[in-house]
């Protein structure tokens, strides 16, 4: 056997030996994978924050003393810029926050003090008419059962899912409380990766050319920039829907006298930042807030929300979302409908931009065969 051959079996058997390896303890693979993800989740979120911030920061940069050539103002655009990055994503957060958290409490606490009273009532009507069912009463008699006993289990039974109901509310708010965490530290690793993005891409650019050949480094970077135009063109265009999505839900609702339209509003527009099913999320929230005032309009909030929603995920999520990263409406829809069945809301989230770029790095694909067959 020749060298060659035997360098060429030898590759073969040390990657088939490590293919079984793999299968053989996937299980503690996957497991030391999810470690060391939960491990840097923090840092992941901070790449993530960085991500998004810095689009926000690459416009109040423009803003801040275009072509000016002192030096202190120069050396404080980054750190200023930073800075009022920042205080705009909270001063949303905050006006957010102000809107919803204080009606939503008001209205738990209201759906608390009047559930005991409504199951009351409920178990009184129930017992009184129990007279006026004597087919019903007699059958169970002739089960050896205590129909007013039954009524009276049934009632507890849907007081308790009840009060299970919003401890589980509640025990979900604690668990975003204690992702606070979480999100300061990546936030602050956020902070640092902004403060010095240049110097990190100039690294990343001479790892590239030190270990890579010349044509894989072109294309990676190709194919990079093209994710990383399509991701901000889609953030963009999802925040612009979601403004849409929200002013037209408080719009409709004041028009149709329903209460808590700003809030419920700005509900739905927050939570339409999932991609075309997003708004059906606050659906929930409006709804229950619209019940604690009036059970009937409630019913019709869900409609109109319905019809509204329609609207937006075939009309205006295609066109205001689709045209800002440059893919058709029929992909739009398709793209959301996987990721979500594969990854469910983060799915729904990545599944746009990543079929976007696809979609544009497959037609340029497409161009260039096309020229080299002429």
């Amino acid at each position: 056997m020749k060298k060659g051959e035997y360098i060429k079996y030898l590759v073969i058997g040390v990657i088939a030996l490590c293919v079984c390896l793999i299968v053989r303890n996937q299980a503690a693979l996957l497991g030391t994978v999810r470690g060391v993800i939960s491990a840097a989740s923090p840092l992941i979120t901070g790449c993530i924050i960085a991500y998004v911030l810095n689009i926000l920061l690459e416009r109040i940069e423009i803003l801040y003393f275009p072509g000016t050539k002192s030096g202190l103002l120069i050396k404080s655009r980054r750190p200023v810029c930073i800075l009022l990055s920042l205080l705009v994503l909270l001063l949303i957060l905050f006006l957010v926050s102000r809107l919803v958290v204080p009606e939503l409490r008001s209205s738990i606490r209201l759906i608390t003090a009047e559930v005991p009273a409504l199951v009351e009532q409920v178990g009184k009507l129930a017992v009184d008419s129990q007279v006026s069912l004597p087919a019903l009463e007699e059958l169970a008699a002739l089960q050896g059962l205590d129909l007013q006993e039954i009524i009276k289990k049934t009632l507890n039974m849907v007081a308790m899912g009840a009060g299970s109901l919003f401890n589980s509310i509640f025990s979900v708010l604690a668990g975003v409380f204690g992702a606070l965490t979480q999100f300061l530290i990546g936030g602050i690793f956020a902070i640092y990766l902004l403060s010095g993005k240049e110097r990190l891409g100039e690294q990343a650019k001479r790892l590239a050319k030190a270990y890579l050949t010349p044509d894989f480094k072109d294309t990676l970077f190709y194919v990079c920039g093209v994710l990383n135009d399509t991701f901000k063109s889609f953030i963009i265009g999802q925040c612009m829907e979601a403004v849409i999505i929200g002013v037209l839900c408080a719009a409709g609702m004041f028009v149709f006298r329903m209460p808590y339209a700003v809030m419920t509003g700005t509900v739905v527009g927050v939570t339409a930042l999932i991609p075309v099913v997003g708004a059906y999320i606050g659906a929930v929230v409006g709804a229950f807030m619209v019940f604690t005032v009036n059970p009937l309009q409630a019913l019709f909030f869900i409609l109109f929300l319905i019809v509204l929603q329609q609207l937006e995920g075939n009309l205006i999520y295609p066109k205001v979302v689709g045209s800002s990263i440059g893919l058709p409406g029929i992909w739009v829809l398709a793209a959301v409908t996987v990721g979500g069945s594969l990854m469910g809301i983060s799915g729904m989230l990545v599944g746009v931009p990543l079929a976007a770029a696809v979609y544009r790095l497959t037609g340029a694909d497409v161009r260039e065969r096309l020229k080299e067959t002429k």
